[in-house]
This record gives structure tokens, sequence and C-alpha cells, in this order.
């Protein structure tokens, strides 16, 4: 019994100096495909025309020879801004073109004739970053952010903080995709970061 007391002691011993277990988060990454390419790698991408709005966002409405219904609206929670005349317009998901189109619509119906809208986003809604930064939070988004900037705007990684890559998620999404974290690693506005934690 003594003799195996002794033996059963080396094994603990054995176990606690080979390293740290790979906890079930760890574990998980390593089956999660890491993506390196596609439209987030656009070298000097810029946000599209076809950019959808969302909560956050916004958006400055011209009415050509209308001033007084012209402005710039803040895209409320539920997606939606509030238009002289018209009232409330759901925005969500739509296009700054589609948004002009539906405010003409609207306004020729009942109340211009022949009006012409145009719509453009004046601010973007802000980015979120959370993991081993130093700052975690959320913050303005700027044109041409990348991950590292947005990183560097966190105050930078904590010693913990992996280089390889980061995991993104996108506005309206529940989905997390792992990204190589490299130079040319595109932000998008409403994007969520998170920067895991290294385990050895």
């Amino acid at each position: 019994m003594k003799r195996l007391g002794s033996l059963g002691l080396s094994l603990c011993l054995l176990l606690s100096v080979s390293g740290p277990t790979m906890s079930g988060q760890a574990w998980a990454a390593t089956k999660t495909p890491i993506v390196d390419s596609g439209e987030r790698y656009v070298a000097g991408q810029t946000l599209a025309e076809n950019y959808h709005l969302g909560a956050g966002d916004k958006v400055k409405v011209n009415v050509f020879n209308e001033p007084q219904l012209s402005g710039e609206y803040q895209v409320a929670p539920d997606g939606t801004i509030s238009l002289p005349l018209v009232g409330v317009l759901s925005v969500i998901d739509k296009t700054t073109a589609q948004v002009a189109a539906a405010f003409e619509e609207m306004l020729g119906q009942d109340y211009l004739r022949n009006p012409k809208v145009a719509a453009e986003v004046t601010l973007y809604r802000p980015f979120f970053i959370v993991g081993e930064v130093h700052m975690p939070g959320q913050y303005p988004y700027a044109a041409g952010l990348t991950a590292w900037n947005a990183i560097a705007t966190a105050q930078g990684l904590t010693p913990r903080g992996r280089e390889g890559y980061v995991y993104i998620r996108k506005y309206g999404s529940a989905e997390e995709v792992r990204y190589a974290l490299t130079p040319d690693l595109r932000v998008w506005p409403g994007d969520t970061i998170r920067v895991a934690e290294r385990f050895f």
C-alpha cells in the first residue's frame, strides 16, 4: 500500500509540471477554422454604397430645394428615423439609396411634386472590443479602421492577449468568426471584436 501511495504521488507531480490542461474554450478554438482572406482583407477597402443602416448610425437627408425638410437623423434603437411631414420611417438594414427613394415616394404622394432626395451616412455606429485588451468597451468608428487600429484604440493587448487571431461578430449576427490578425483585417461599423487569451 505504501508503494502504491508513492507511485500515485509521483503521477500527480508529473501531471502538475507537464503544463496546464486546455480549457473547453481553448479546445473549441483549436477546432474553429481561421479565416485569412475575403472581403475583410481587401487592401484600401472603403464602405460601399450597399452599406446597410442600423441603430446608432446618423443619416443626412437632403430634399432638393426644400431646406426645411432636410437634416441629420439618428437611427433609433428600433431602426427608425423620424422625418418631417411623413413621420417615422423604418431604415433598418436599408441602404441610403433605399432610404432616399422611400422618402421621395412618401413626399410625392401627398406633399411635393417630383421631389428629389439624397441621403448619406455622416456618422457610423460604434464598434465594440472585449477580451484581452487594456480598455475594453465601445468606441467610435472611423473609416478604414483595421483590427490592429481597434486594439490600439483599446490601449493594446494585455500580456495574455493572443496576437495570431481575433474573433469578430458582425452587427446583427449571432455568430463569431475567427480571423487571422493581419494589418489588412478590416473592422466594420457595429462589429464586436473579441481578443482571446493565450493559455500557454
